[in-house]
């Protein structure tokens, strides 16, 4: 087999450890930070005068203000950052509640984004013991906490107790951003072990904390204020009063057995522990699991507010010091949405942990909400005064339902909330606003000017204020350059030229039921690549069609296929869950009534916003313009692409854990330059993006390689393999036929049967089954969509009654098998849309059981438990090069949380799923890895795979042999 190529043949800095301040390292003489903005259109609203600011990332980079063709460089704020002095950031993550995955998501973003010359960031982690560690940048880059926890020890510096730890923060950073969601983060407790120290921080301080965090308290707090709230019940301890609930229950003209009702912790995040409830029975036993399972000590019971809409809003505070000027950002509507029916059928809808941090189409967003604009300004207005009377400092995300007139709840004497239109009702102060790529603070921000780098570092300015120790960060006055006058752009302008920076388009989207994964993915390459002066990137969207297949394309289609719809996207269009969203908001920005109300209520939001700035010489303007997005055809969009010499980034899975402690995470920045017939394909940075393709675009034309044959038809460059591995590799069966000769090599296949839905609905259940095993030779199936994704319909099937289920649910239609559907336990498990035509069956695979330890007793050291019976796991590796010469990165073992195969959330959700990278030594030796490596190689070349792909499959642990299903 090809031998791999040395390191260095690829990566020209993987040996240089990340140093922001290094004016040497590869980042600096490289790359340099820039912001793209594109001219506005002719027929949008007048723009006001807006400033535009950059971080200081790698080379020093100027003041701009919105033009004709994009940023104005130069000013007097290069001297500005010239001057500025390095603050130390420490950011604290983890705790002990649920959202600790999220938390680690939350400060890998603020990572990303505010990192720079002018600001040197300290990670740290607070496990669910409360124990707290000094641990590296890369350890974000985790998929969960659990990747890491049973290694913290040997792998992180530890502090004996919280008060070390403060006193270490004392001496080693000038702020604290804690981003530790729920307990520990938002009830006051880090910010009162950081009061203790004198340490400053971002945020709220403990006391007020501690009355806002705990929604019975804060309720009542709202009610002596004046608000309209949710006429609620306190459940305590174990000893629960039925009397009492029972009594409630009738003043609130419920029904004692039926009435519908919300069971939520007092003390938790807005979605964790939430359920619904009929009765007094069913809440007290409900009640009662939260509590026994310790997820809180008491429990509050509310109304279940029917034919509401529920709303978020952002806060931000611009006073001076202590005087609080908050000034609330547009409000984003939350929509449930209900497809087919499992989704009908599901009564108990709630925008829950899975709704709101999982991509799915079960919600949607509107920002601003598509409310009357009186009830608008009572969220407004209603929000900036929580925010002050409740003495939060800083920013904070406040969530609430508005109620239409017809709404039935009970009448109150308090007037705050009342409207012509309806009532607006606030339930939940979010102290520490989820900080992920795409959270409601950065779809928020975006829509009145901000960046992610922007709101951030103007969150932390503003916490700077309070404190003398670092408020002279803040001491440099900014200038205030004039805007430009834009020009009608032109066809071949709607992507802004600019003859020094190498184009990147980044496409995403598509039809296959992976396209939300395809959007997480083109977001995150997106929002990194923006980093680099010399790369101007531009985010597009496949848009999906009105129904997928999952068959390939056949040629005389091609024609249809160059009239699909490409939509060029602003920056804060990307910021979605779903490509339906992004599609959507494309279709609203340009419906003229709605995008005239939008500019209407974003400028006044930006006008508030000037005026408190005015008091702060530290801003130095917005950098996100008022654009809209522009329609193209597929054949329209590659030719510009030809046009302007740009680079194609055809998104697929690149998540960040895919690549965490690999061979080269070291180095700062990674300059890859990956060649396919001469042409150079893409600038890469492997510290900002990672890798980790299955095989590009998930599914449809951009993994069957109908994409690829388009643009190499135009001699447009793109990432990823070229048209026959694209090919072979969206299809499962030919993928097995193209490696079955390796088997003397160590590479296995898995035997395949392929069965047409069609049959399976035809055939008797009982006799399907038969011949299945009976074929396979196995007790156990393992189903899967043949064209698909590689998570999306995929089961164990253990007896007839598990195809009969599975079958039906092909029959029916349906978007997702609920839980625990099937014989053995598994989790959720999304189905494509529509039904695949083919289907795969082949013999499940067993790999055992882990067991993760994250707590230390006198008999078990926290670590990994594992039986290796069986002695094979799943892994996921990256592999990168040139065609031929494919080199493989350090595998990952991934570990499923519940049930036999990972579910999508587990692969593509960040917070959720084990990533073990590299794998433990108690699990494969170093020897069986490298020849794991080696075979993995071997396929990737076999498959001719060039640039970079991901790979799934099982490894033998003790020969390090490779199984490909």
């Amino acid at each position: 087999m090809p031998s791999p190529p040395p390191p260095s043949s690829l990566l020209s800095h993987s040996s240089l450890p990340y140093n922001p301040t290094r004016r040497d390292s590869p980042g600096a003489s490289l790359f340099s930070h820039r912001s793209r903005v594109a001219p506005p259109r002719p027929d949008a609203p007048a723009e006001r005068p807006v400033l535009l600011r950059k971080r200081c990332f790698g080379v020093r980079a100027g003041t701009g203000v919105v033009g004709d063709r994009g940023v104005q460089e130069g000013g007097a704020g290069d001297t500005r950052r010239e001057k500025c002095m390095v603050l130390r950031v420490g950011l604290v993550c983890g705790g002990p509640s649920a959202e600790r995955g999220i938390s680690l998501n939350s400060a890998r973003s603020v990572l990303d984004h505010i990192q720079g010359d002018d600001l040197h960031v300290s990670c740290y982690y607070i496990d669910s013991n409360l124990n707290a560690y000094a641990i590296s940048s890369a350890q974000l880059y985790s998929n969960t906490p659990a990747d890491f926890d049973f290694k913290l020890e040997s792998l992180a510096q530890g502090f004996e107790t919280l008060s070390n730890f403060a006193e270490h923060l004392a001496g080693s950073v000038d702020i604290v951003f804690p981003v530790i969601h729920g307990r520990f983060g938002e009830d006051g407790g880090i910010q009162e072990l950081l009061e203790k120290s004198n340490v400053p921080f971002v945020g709220t301080r403990s006391d007020e904390c501690r009355k806002a965090f705990d929604k019975y308290n804060a309720s009542l707090e709202l009610y002596r204020q004046g608000f309209v709230t949710v006429p609620n019940f306190l459940v305590q301890g174990t000893e629960l009063d039925e009397s009492e609930l029972t009594e409630w229950f009738v003043r609130n003209q419920l029904d004692a057995n039926l009435g519908k009702v919300v069971v939520k912790p007092t003390k938790a995040g807005s979605s964790i522990g939430v359920t619904v409830a009929y009765g007094v029975a069913d809440s007290l036993k409900k009640a009662n699991e939260l509590i026994s399972e310790g997820v809180d000590d008491s429990v509050l019971v509310e109304i279940f507010l029917e034919g509401g809409s529920e709303f978020t809003a952002i806060v931000l505070d611009l006073g001076s010091a202590f005087d609080c000027l908050p000034v609330v950002l547009l409000p984003t509507e939350v929509e449930l949405q209900f497809h087919g029916s499992a989704d009908v059928d599901e009564k108990d809808a709630i925008f829950n942990y899975r709704r709101k941090y999982l991509p799915t189409q079960q919600v949607a967003y509107h920002t601003p909400p598509r409310f009357p604009l009186d009830v608008i300004k009572s969220i407004r207005d209603g929000a900036s005064t929580l925010f002050q009377r409740l003495g939060l400092l800083d920013f904070a995300r406040i969530d609430g339902w508005f109620l239409p007139p017809s709404a039935p709840i009970s009448s109150s004497e308090n007037n705050f909330g009342k409207t012509k239109s309806g009532t607006v009702i606030f339930t939940d102060i979010n102290l520490i606003s989820g900080m992920e790529q795409t959270s409601f603070l950065f779809q928020q921000a975006s829509k009145v000017g901000f960046s992610h780098a922007n709101i951030l570092r103007t969150v932390i300015q503003h916490a700077c204020l309070r404190f003398p120790s670092v408020a002279s960060y803040n001491n440099v006055p900014s200038p205030l350059p004039k805007p430009r006058t834009s020009r009608l752009p032109r066809l071949t302008e709607v992507f802004p030229k600019r003859q020094d920076a190498r184009k990147v388009y980044v496409i995403f989207g598509g039809d296959t039921s992976e396209r939300q994964v395809s959007l997480m993915s083109g977001t995150n390459v997106w929002l990194n690549l923006q980093a680099f002066n010399d790369i101007e990137v531009t985010p597009c969207l496949l848009a999906p069609t009105n129904g997928y297949s999952s068959t390939k394309a056949s040629d005389n289609e091609e024609t249809g296929v160059s009239s699909r719809t490409v939509w060029s996207l602003p920056y804060s269009l990307v910021l979605r869950h779903t490509t339906e969203e992004v599609l959507d908001a494309c279709i609203e920005a340009t419906e003229p009534t709605r995008a005239a109300l939008t500019s209407q209520l974003r400028n006044q939001v930006m006008d508030e916003l000037m005026e408190g700035f005015k008091q702060h010489n530290w801003f130095t303007g917005f950098d996100i313009s008022d654009e809209r997005p522009v329609k193209l055809t597929l054949k329209q969009w590659i030719k510009l692409a030809k046009e302007v010499q740009a680079t194609v980034f055809i998104a697929g899975s690149f998540l960040y854990h895919d690549l965490l402690a690999s061979d080269y995470l070291n180095s700062y920045v990674v300059l890859l330059r990956l060649a396919s017939n001469g042409v150079a394909r893409v600038l890469y940075s492997f510290n900002l993006v990672s890798i980790g393709v299955s095989y590009t675009m998930h599914g449809g034309i951009g993994e069957d390689g109908t994409l690829q044959s388009l643009l190499e038809a135009e001699g447009v460059p793109y990432t990823g393999p070229g048209i026959t591995a694209s090919k072979t590799c969206m299809d499962k069966v030919a993928t097995s036929i193209a490696l079955d000769h390796l088997a003397d090599f160590g590479v296995l296949t898995i035997s395949k049967d392929v069965w047409r839905r069609e049959d399976l609905l035809r055939m008797p259940v009982t006799k399907t089954w038969q011949e299945l095993t009976a074929m396979l030779q196995c007790e156990t199936l393992c189903i899967k969509p043949a064209r698909d994704g590689c998570s999306t319909g995929v089961a164990r099937l253990c007896c007839p009654e598990d195809l009969a289920v599975y079958v039906k649910a092909l029959d029916d239609c349906l978007l997702r098998i609920p839980p625990n559907s099937l014989s053995k336990a598994h989790g959720m498990i999304e189905m494509p849309s529509p039904p695949p035509e083919l289907l795969i069956f082949e013999p499940f695979i067993e790999t055992d059981e882990m067991i993760f330890s994250s707590k230390s007793t006198n008999d078990n050291a926290r670590g990994i438990f594992w039986k290796g019976q069986s002695r094979w796991v799943e892994i996921t590796v990256g592999v990168l090069g040139k065609r031929g010469s494919m080199y493989s990165l350090t595998p990952s073992v991934t570990v499923k949380e519940s049930g036999d195969i990972l579910s999508l959330e587990e692969k593509f959700q960040g917070g959720t799923g084990v990533n073990l990278t590299p794998p433990p030594v108690s699990i494969i030796s170093n020897e069986a890895l490298a020849r794991c490596k080696q075979r993995i190689e071997l396929i990737a070349n076999t498959l001719e795979l060039e640039g970079f792909s991901r790979i799934d499959a099982f490894v033998n642990v003790d020969s390090g042999e490779v199984l490909i299903s």
